[in-house]
């Protein structure tokens, strides 16, 4: 066989996908080689961008290194360049520092936003299609919620304030939800009234999010009103300045942010490729993927366009799309290489997941399974993570996990944060668990039955009260019991007991005071003199022991609760009520302190809620702004 260069140009998820799947395809055939060429050295998972505008995840974090993704494929080299052509002539992709020959090319260089022309978008206006577009946005909403934050003009105030995202499709619902769920962390960081910090969603049509079903967007819009975005339909901008917009109804909205995601088209470098274009630029193809010029090139992704219906729109510019025209792409070239069959691309999509914030989405699956809420972006995740092991790629599936569920701040994720390794909190939980429920087991026998400690029958063993408990006895009573004190204490002696932490078979453990040191004895002996105050203390201690187990199981007061096991453990074992066996409890209650009660417990919502009541009650509420003319 002869060497076979296929070069494909853009690293983005239908060149990665195609990448990966054509390297393992001929990982075995060292007369195929696979160049991939983009302007990063890194693919940036695009549909996650407004997690990174709304700081929601570290700024890195939906980039993924080609290294990374590659290093194991020795049949591919990962080029970083800018792609300037292709010399059809010579079979070459040409490069600004170089050209690489082809027998094959596979083109996926994307899209970009599509302001259709609307004066001041460009100038004024922000967009949202690349990673340093999600990095712009962020820094000038930190920018505007700052100075609105410090100016006292009402009208120039309420401009900086307001967040405006033109467009109802998967990338502007998302944006505007991701953003409304960083309004509270950024009132709190810059002393505002989070209401004061507006969102309007504005759509040109009578009705948003129309690429689901009725239902299923009604349900979004009702989510969205309910959390203070204002969903403003039939509104069409037609310009766009510094501290308004222009609608097309003649009025003016006043912001001084505005997100346009309207529309996307082919990116302005497929022009340079001398490939026949469609709508909205995109690269005309044949139902094989095959460019209409040039049978050696396939098209994939957003910059192609397949009309099979005849109407010219194409397929919708989505990642299922563009993985669906990876595969057609690289299934006729192997068939081309192998003498096989052409394939024609077929639209295969599983259904539709939108994101409304970190915690609510809404869900179409296969046509007729509908979900919303947890299990909405439960699914959305799934898809998410498919992609990751559809490209074979382990470490970043890992790194979504990590970057998702577990390094997330201030509860934005679909767990509400009970997940997040922030407070290094969430691996304490089966130890919270397993702490409270020995409290619970314990007291079990303590309330029940014969052996109950609320009946009035003495269970503490201290030698003082032995004398009140037999009082009033016969003289015979009196003798057998002697009796059975000394022939306890002869098998007493007679069993030997040995210090361990973990119970050894045939000894019997050892306890951590054989008997109560002489200061101690006096303080107890004070503190209970007679039988009365010890039945009193018996059941005092038992609802305090259940009490406590209850609080550490539900998360509530943990700190509190932790500290109350290591006080009780130390009284136990000053009272020669405790075992060397059992004295884990206290380490495991100082991590138990280190605020486990907010992973999976009470204490996520009652810390807060305590500390802003108090603190509120002591100082007032912090504000931006002091003095006579500050905005009420």
């Amino acid at each position: 066989m002869a060497k076979t260069n296929i070069v494909v140009v853009g690293a983005g998820f239908a060149g990665v996908y195609a990448t990966k799947h054509l390297a393992k395809h001929y990982k075995r055939n060292k007369d195929v080689t696979i160049t991939l060429i983009d302007r990063h050295s890194y693919f940036t998972y695009v549909t996650e961008l407004h997690e990174i505008a709304a700081d929601r995840v570290p700024e890195d974090a939906i980039q993924y290194d080609l290294q990374r993704l590659f290093n194991r494929r020795k049949n591919v080299k990962v080029v970083t360049d800018n792609v300037t052509g292709i010399d059809r002539d010579k079979k070459e992709v040409v490069t600004e520092n170089g050209s690489f020959p082809y027998d094959y090319v596979i083109l996926g260089i994307g899209s970009q936003p599509n302001d259709f022309g609307t004066p001041g978008v460009a100038e004024h206006g922000f967009t949202l299609g690349k990673w340093e577009d999600a990095i712009r946005l962020k820094r000038h909403i930190e920018d505007v919620v700052r100075r609105g934050s410090e100016e006292h003009d009402p009208a120039k105030r309420k401009a900086l304030l307001s967040i405006v995202i033109v467009g109802s499709g998967f990338t502007g619902t998302e944006t505007i939800g991701e953003l409304r769920d960083w309004r509270d962390t950024l009132a709190k960081q810059y002393k505002l009234d989070p209401n004061e910090i507006q969102f309007s969603l504005m759509e040109m049509a009578p009705t948003i999010m129309n690429m689901l079903d009725r239902s299923d967007a009604d349900k979004a819009e009702r989510y969205m009103e309910k959390r203070g975005i204002k969903v403003m339909k039939n509104t069409g901008v037609v310009g766009v300045h510094e501290d308004h917009v222009d609608l097309k109804d003649g009025s003016t909205f006043p912001t001084c942010t505005l997100v346009w995601t309207a529309g996307v088209k082919a990116t302005d470098q497929a022009k340079d490729f001398g490939l026949k274009q469609g709508r909205a630029g995109r690269i005309l193809v044949k139902n094989n993927m095959e460019s209409q010029d040039d049978p050696s090139i396939y098209v994939v992704g957003d910059v192609s366009l397949v009309d099979q219906d005849g109407t010219g729109k194409g397929q919708p510019q989505i990642v299922q799309g563009a993985e669906a025209t990876a595969l057609t792409a690289l299934t006729n070239i192997e068939a081309k290489l192998e003498n096989k069959e052409q394939v024609e691309y077929k639209a295969n999509y599983s259904g539709f997941m939108v994101s409304l914030g970190s915690k609510y989405g809404v869900a179409n699956i296969m046509g007729w399974l509908h979900l919303s809420g947890f299990f909405a972006m439960l699914m959305k995740h799934l898809v998410n993570m498919l992609y990751f092991i559809q490209v074979y790629s382990g470490y970043y599936l890992f790194q979504y996990f990590m970057h998702e569920f577990f390094r997330t701040r201030n509860g934005r994720n679909m767990f509400r944060g009970h997940l997040s390794r922030q407070g290094n909190v969430l691996w304490t939980l089966p130890a919270r668990l397993t702490l409270g429920a020995m409290w619970l087991i314990d007291c079990w026998p303590k309330i029940q039955g014969k052996e109950s400690w609320f009946i009035d029958k003495l269970r503490l063993p201290f030698t003082w009260l032995q004398p009140a408990a037999t009082s009033g006895a016969s003289a015979a009573g009196a003798d057998a019991t002697s009796a059975a004190t000394g022939a306890a204490a002869g098998a007493a002696k007679a069993t030997k007991t040995v210090f361990s932490l973990s119970y050894q078979y045939g000894n019997d453990p050892m306890m951590v005071f054989e008997k109560m040191p002489n200061w101690y004895y006096s303080i107890t002996k004070a503190l209970i003199p007679n039988q009365q105050v010890a039945f009193f203390m018996q059941k005092a201690m038992t609802i305090m022991e259940i009490l406590i187990g209850l609080a550490l199981v539900a998360g509530l007061f943990t700190w509190l609760t932790s500290a109350a096991t290591i006080a009780f453990v130390g009284v136990f074992c000053l009272s020669g009520m405790f075992y060397w066996v059992n004295i884990w409890m206290i380490p495991m209650a100082f991590a138990c302190m280190n605020g486990s009660g907010r992973a999976f417990g009470l204490d996520k919502w009652v810390v807060p809620y305590l500390q802003k009541v108090f603190g509120k009650w002591r100082y007032g509420t912090p504000r931006s702004l002091y003095g006579t003319d500050t905005l009420k």
